[in-house]
C-alpha cells in the first residue's frame, strides 16, 4: 500500500536553499551519502553509482500492487529510453531500495529487480540503514499491524527520483504514468 504525498507537501519536504533553473530539483535537500548491502550481499555506499544517473525508488517486494506497476514502469521506461539512446541509457541505474528489511533479503530483491531490468539494483540493509536513506530522500515509511496470518504492508510515500551523476536530485519520474511517461523524462535530462 502506498500514499502519494500532496503535492504542496512534497514541495516544502523538496525546498532547498536558492535552487535554479536547471532542473525542477536543483537546490533541493535530497539525497545523500549511504550505506547499504546490494542484491548479492556485498556493502555497497553511494559512490559505487557515482558518475551515472540514478534512479531512485522506494518501495517493498511483497506490495500487493503499487510497487510492481511503478517497477515495471521504470524497467520499461529505461529500456524503452536504451533502444532510442543506448549510449546515454548504458549512463543510467535504476535503484530500488526497500522499506522492509525485515522481509527483503539480498536474494529476495535480486528475484524482484531481475523481473523488472537487467541492470535494476535491490538496496537492503539494517533498520538503521533504511531509516537514515529514508530521512536524506525525504521517504516516510511505517508498518501496518499484523493480519492474522502474520503479514503486514508497509506505507510509504510513492515517488521516483531522477538523481544525477554527481548524486544532486533533478527530477521526479512519473512511474505512475507508465513506461512512456518515463522514457520521456531521462530523454528530457539525461545528457
Amino acid at each position: 500500500m502506498n500514499r502519494r504525498l500532496p503535492a504542496l507537501a512534497l514541495l516544502l519536504a523538496l525546498a532547498g536553499c536558492g535552487g535554479g533553473a536547471d532542473s525542477p530539483l536543483a537546490g533541493a535537500r535530497i539525497g545523500g551519502p549511504f550505506t547499504l548491502t546490494d542484491e548479492n550481499g556485498v556493502r555497497v555506499t553511494d559512490h559505487a553509482f557515482a558518475g551515472r544517473y540514478r534512479i531512485m525508488y522506494f518501495g517493498y517486494t511483497f506490495c500487493p500492487d503499487i510497487c510492481p506497476t511503478d517497477a515495471q514502469a521504470i524497467g520499461r521506461g529505461l529500456k524503452m529510453f536504451e533502444q532510442a539512446s543506448p549510449a546515454l541509457g548504458a549512463k543510467v541505474v535504476p535503484i530500488f531500495v526497500t522499506v522492509d528489511p525485515k522481509r527483503d533479503t539480498p536474494a529476495v530483491l535480486k528475484e524482484f529487480t531481475d523481473q523488472f531490468h537487467p541492470r535494476m539494483i535491490g538496496l537492503t540493509g539494517s533498520k538503521a540503514d533504511i531509516d537514515a536513506i529514508t530521512k536524506a530522500y525525504a521517504i516516510s515509511y511505517s508498518l501496518e499491524p499484523p493480519a492474522p496470518g502474520g503479514g503486514y504492508l508497509v506505507q510509504h510515500v510513492r515517488v521516483t527520483y531522477l538523481m544525477g551523476p554527481d548524486g544532486s536530485p533533478i527530477a521526479l519520474l512519473p512511474s505512475d504514468q507508465g513506461p512512456q511517461a518515463v522514457a520521456d523524462e531521462l530523454k528530457r535530462w539525461v545528457k
